[in-house]
């Protein structure tokens, strides 16, 4: 019976941890530098939108991750700008029990992925309160980008090794 309650608690050693214990926002910037002068031209707006992370461990299992949503808006006519958007949404994350490239995969898309839902809404909120009309990010597929990072890396690989055969 003590050999079976061993091995119960060696698997619950291994068991994936992903827990969210705090999401914040860390930093928020809006600018609308035109106004209200603005609001005189025709409404095309041309947007440039900028995403990226940045993961702190905090302590054994502990990680602060960091979702940078950048929405810079100009007018297609003039190049006026309308506005500068920049939220930093944070959350901090208890995770264990995943090999390196699980560990990756949760920092880099799974941690982004349950942020981003927070940053969206702030975005489109401080447009609002600017009285421009809505903004409504669409979803992002971290998933997609972590698989695209792979592929990168695995080129780069690649190279570097056809790189060291031919010196």
């Amino acid at each position: 019976m003590s050999e079976e309650n061993q091995v119960a608690a060696e698997e619950q050693e291994v068991q994936a941890v992903l827990q969210i214990q705090r999401i914040y926002i860390k930093d928020v910037s809006f600018e609308a530098p035109n106004l209200p002068t603005i609001f005189q031209q025709e409404w095309k707006p041309q947007l440039k939108f900028d995403l990226s992370t940045e993961t702190t461990a905090l302590a054994e299992d502990l990680y602060e991750i960091c979702l940078n949503v950048s929405v810079e808006t100009t007018l297609e006519d003039s190049g006026d700008l309308a506005f500068i958007c920049e939220v930093k949404q944070a959350g901090v994350f208890t995770i264990s029990g995943l090999d390196d490239m699980q560990m990756t995969h949760c920092l880099t898309s799974k941690c982004p992925e349950m942020l981003f839902p927070y940053a969206r809404e702030l975005v489109s909120s401080l447009v609002n309160r600017g009285t421009f009309p809505a903004l409504n990010l669409s979803p992002v597929n971290f998933d997609a980008l972590f698989m695209e990072y792979l592929q990168r890396q695995q080129e780069q690989a690649a190279e570097a090794e056809s790189n060291n055969e031919v010196h």
